[in-house]
C-alpha cells in the first residue's frame, strides 16, 4: 500500500508501462490530484517529459486515463502505482495542419502555370481547358478553406501529436498533390468525354459539397466550449439543410469531403484525381468508424441508433 503523509499526501511510484523501470517517484502527492496536475509535476523533475508528451494508465496494459481524472478515482493512492508511456516529441496539431495544407496550395499552383522544366519550354504556350483552369481554382479553393478553418474554426481536443505525423501528412498531401496536379495542367490533358455539361456537374457537386463540409464543422465547433475536451452529441442545425445529414450518419463531414473529391474527379475526368478521391474515401471511413464506435460507448443508449458511420444506410 503506498504511504501516506500527514497532510493526506502519498508516496507515488510512475513506472514505464513497457518493461521494467521507475521513470521517477513523487514523494508527496495529494489523492485529490488529477492526471493533468501529475503531469505537471513530472515535467518538473523530468524536463523533457512535458505534459502533452505523457500518458498514463492505471494498470500496466490498461488504457490510457483522462487528464481530469483524480488519482484517488483510479485507486492509484492506494496502489501507490502509476504506469507511464512515453509519447514520444510531440508538435501542435494546428501546427501540422498548416504545413500540410499549404504545401498543397503551393505545389498545385507550381504545375498550372507548367514549368518548363517540368513540360518543356513549349509548354507554356500550349492553350489551358476551361477544366484544368476550374481545377486549380477548386483546388486553391480547398487548401485555402482548409487553412481558414484551421485559424479560426476547429477547437483541437488534443493539443499535440506525434511529431512523426508532420511527415506522414506532408507526404501524403503534397504527393498526391503533385501526382494530381501533373497530370491535369499537362499540356496534353484530355478534356472530359462529356463536355461542358460534365464539368459544370462536376463543379456543382465540388461547391456543394465544400458548403457543407464547412456548414459540419461550424456545427461541431459550436458544440465544443472554447477551452474545454467536452463532447456532447451532434444534431442537425434546423437553420442550414447541410447539416441534416446528421440524421443518417455520425461523420458527415467526411461524406461531403468524400463528395468534394468525386466532383474535382468528375470535372477534371483525371486517373490520378479519381485514385486521391479512393485513398482519401478509405481514410476517412476508418476514422468515421472509430468516431462513430466512440460515440456509441461514451453515450450508449442516448446515441442515435439510425445513424451510421459515413455513407447513409450503408456504413
Amino acid at each position: 500500500m503506498a504511504s501516506k503523509s500527514a497532510s493526506n499526501g502519498f508516496r507515488l511510484e510512475v513506472l514505464k508501462a513497457r518493461g521494467n523501470g521507475v521513470v521517477t517517484t513523487i514523494e508527496n502527492i495529494s489523492a485529490n490530484a488529477t492526471i493533468a496536475e501529475l503531469k505537471k509535476q513530472v515535467a518538473q523533475l523530468k524536463p523533457k517529459l512535458y505534459p502533452d508528451r505523457q500518458s498514463y494508465r492505471a494498470e500496466a496494459t490498461g488504457k490510457s486515463v483522462k487528464d481530469s481524472q483524480k488519482l484517488s478515482e483510479l485507486n492509484v493512492d492506494k496502489t501507490g502505482k502509476i504506469y507511464f508511456k512515453d509519447l514520444g516529441p510531440q508538435i501542435g496539431w494546428s501546427t501540422v495542419f498548416m504545413a500540410e495544407y499549404a504545401g498543397p496550395l503551393v505545389i498545385y499552383l507550381l504545375f498550372y502555370i507548367r514549368p518548363s522544366i517540368i513540360y518543356g519550354s513549349a509548354a507554356s504556350s500550349k492553350p489551358i481547358h476551361l477544366a484544368a483552369h476550374l481545377g486549380a481554382a477548386c483546388w486553391t479553393f480547398h487548401y485555402a478553406k482548409r487553412i481558414l478553418e484551421t485559424i479560426f474554426v476547429h477547437r483541437f481536443s488534443h493539443a499535440t501529436m506525434p511529431i512523426f505525423n508532420l511527415f506522414k501528412n506532408c507526404s501524403y498531401y503534397w504527393g498526391f498533390t503533385a501526382f494530381v496536379s501533373y497530370f491535369v495542367n499537362h499540356p496534353k490533358y484530355t478534356p472530359p468525354s462529356f463536355g461542358y455539361a460534365q464539368i459544370y456537374l462536376g463543379l456543382a457537386i465540388f461547391l456543394l459539397s465544400e458548403l457543407g463540409n464547412l456548414s459540419i464543422h461550424l456545427l461541431l465547433r459550436d458544440l465544443r466550449p472554447p477551452g474545454t475536451t467536452e463532447r456532447r452529441i451532434p444534431y442537425p442545425n434546423k437553420t442550414n439543410p447541410f447539416t441534416q445529414l446528421f440524421n443518417f450518419v455520425s461523420c458527415p463531414n467526411y461524406t461531403y469531403e468524400i463528395g468534394s473529391w468525386l466532383g474535382f474527379s468528375l470535372m477534371t475526368q483525371t486517373l490520378t484525381a479519381f485514385l486521391f478521391a479512393i485513398a482519401g474515401a478509405g481514410q476517412m471511413t476508418l476514422w468515421a468508424l472509430g468516431k462513430h464506435r466512440a460515440y456509441k460507448k461514451e453515450f450508449a443508449d442516448k446515441y442515435p441508433k439510425q445513424r451510421k458511420s459515413i455513407i447513409p444506410f450503408l456504413i
